[in-house]
């Protein structure tokens, strides 16, 4: 815990816990340990619907007050689309930005903040968080977990030409211009944010971090293991959302690559807009199986079932977003096999963790996974390193000690 007065916080953020994986996990808990140290925390956020893209069961699309772990916490209604194709997620965007406006300058007028936080994603929705900021008189500060328009870009939800692409890229410079201080959750991304102009005395490296360590160092995968039909094999595991950014084809095609090899099995667990589609790309392969994504009292076992994590990224994808799972991958004492070009920030980070090849290569995953099923002691060296860095870099109590000394410097 770090010197300072409590402060007072509006957090502004689409997304939040109770979703498993993604964004929520991290803003809930940035902000539960805000509260654990003192602080005060009013949260406007959204309706959960991460990662696959429908309403949560007990939650209700209306405007809901609850109090949660300390944090009184406003949940707003709005758009979801079962398909998200670039125009829906904007859709979907703004109307969480219209829906929160309200929210967000009650609980202004209620908690007379200190500072507004905001993430994004969602972008859109940080002209909201900088008129609180402004009406109050306080700091802005803006916290990227994706450049969604650059991401948007790279995938193919967003054409790189033409006026639309003009105005968000137009967008993207005017929040980022307005913000007091921007974080984000990997040195290359700070780097992104030094390149369009912003200062580096404003740009400060805040990494989500590993928020299953210690359930998967007493987790056990040897269950779900004979539950699923993989005891004696080789296991390559995909977990996650399952969208356009991951690339995941490759997984499929390096799996058609190695369907002989009745000792190596393919393991992709998880939701999202694109899975039907690749369980249909997938179809008749024998050495592949889709799973749902598990409850979070299971993530450990399911992350320490595998012999070698997967982490598939389009090109263009990899300076533009750190995956949070990264550092739970490397908790678990797996190598982690990463597509990604040389010298980007994925590379880097996996670099002594795994193995790295070029984004949509499935000869090189197959060959990757073969060499890796064949050398135990070079998975065992890979994985006690991952786990080495996982403590070291993706520390909870690390990360929110330096959001808390930025803050109070940044407040005076």
């Amino acid at each position: 815990m770090t010197a300072g007065p409590p402060r007072k916080i509006l957090f502004i953020g689409l997304n939040y816990a109770p979703e498993p994986i993604g964004i929520g996990p991290f803003s809930a808990g940035l902000a539960e340990s805000l509260v654990a140290r003192g602080h005060r925390v009013h949260a406007v956020v959204g309706q959960p619907y991460y990662p696959d893209w429908k309403l949560h069961p007990r939650f209700k699309g209306r405007w809901q007050a609850s109090e949660e772990n300390g944090v009184t916490v406003m949940r707003c209604p709005h758009y979801i689309p079962a398909n998200p194709t670039g125009k829906k997620r904007l859709a979907h965007h703004m109307s969480f930005a219209s829906s929160a406006y309200p929210a967000a300058r009650a609980a202004r007028r209620a908690l007379e903040p200190d500072l507004v936080f905001t993430v994004a994603p969602s972008l859109v929705a940080a002209p909201v968080a900088a008129r609180m900021a402004r009406r109050e008189g306080v700091p802005l500060w803006l916290h990227v977990q994706d450049f969604e328009v650059g991401a948007a870009f790279a995938t193919g939800l967003l054409d790189r030409e033409g006026g639309i692409a003009d105005a968000a890229t137009r967008f993207e410079d005017r929040m980022l211009r307005a913000a007091d201080m921007i974080s984000t959750i990997s040195e290359p991304m700070c780097t992104l944010l030094t390149h369009k102009g912003i200062p580096p005395s404003r740009v400060l490296e805040l990494r989500n971090w590993a928020n299953h360590a210690q359930q998967i160092a007493a987790a056990d995968g040897g269950g779900l293991r004979k539950e699923w039909g993989l005891e004696g094999k080789f296991v390559a595991l995909y977990s996650g959302n399952i969208a356009n950014k991951q690339g995941l084809e490759v997984v499929i095609e390096a799996a058609r690559r190695l369907a002989h090899r009745s000792d190596i099995a393919f393991v992709v667990s998880g939701e999202g807009p694109n899975r039907v589609r690749l369980e249909q790309q997938a179809q008749g392969l024998p050495n592949m199986q889709f799973r749902d994504l598990q409850p979070p009292e299971n993530f450990g076992a399911l992350l320490t079932l595998a012999d070698v994590h997967l982490l598939p990224q389009l090109p263009g994808a990899a300076d533009l977003v750190l995956p949070s799972k990264l550092g739970n991958m490397f908790a678990s004492a797996r190598p982690v096999i990463a597509t990604a070009a040389p010298g980007t920030g994925i590379a880097r980070e996996v670099e002594g963790c795994g193995i790295v090849i070029p984004p949509l290569d499935d000869a090189a995953m197959a060959q990757a996974i073969e060499a890796l099923a064949a050398d135990p002691a070079r998975r065992a060296e890979m994985g006690a390193n991952g786990q080495r860095r996982a403590e070291a870099l993706w520390s909870r109590t690390a990360i929110v000690d330096k959001f808390e000394t930025a803050m109070q410097a940044l407040l005076g």
